[in-house]
């Protein structure tokens, strides 16, 4: 399983990637792999300001739904064009081209709360 050290990990599988004030976000190559082949995903709260662990969208695979949740409050700025026409590209590539949201972080100590690779590693092992 891949967990990049440069990421920061919540307990619900969501991976962040802080860059200055802003920060990108996606699901976790853990969280792909039990999804399995995700055929569709729903964000609609482009321009929305959420708080930590608020619903930004749902992902659907061929056998399940399931919610995405905020790692940190933020105001969502962009979504992944990708994912309209090819939302396997998650599967492929979930730390990469697969990102979900770009967000305007709110409170950035919120990222000091967050698993380091090392510890997410801990979690999806347990």
């Amino acid at each position: 399983m891949n967990i990049p050290k440069n990421l920061k990990y919540t307990k619900d599988h969501e991976w962040i990637r802080a860059e200055g004030e802003f920060a990108f976000i996606g699901v976790t190559d853990f969280a792909q792999s039990e999804l399995g082949d995700i055929v569709f995903i729903e964000i609609e709260t482009v321009g929305e300001t959420l708080n930590k662990e608020e619903v930004f969208g749902t992902i659907e695979a061929v056998k399940t739904v399931s919610d995405m949740l905020m790692p940190v409050s933020g105001e969502i700025i962009e979504k992944n064009p990708l994912l309209d026409n090819s939302p396997e590209i998650v599967n492929k590539d979930p730390y990469g081209e697969g990102w979900m949201i770009k967000i305007k972080v709110k409170n950035p100590a919120e990222l000091s709360d967050l698993y380091d690779a090392d510890g997410y590693a801990g979690i999806t092992h347990s």
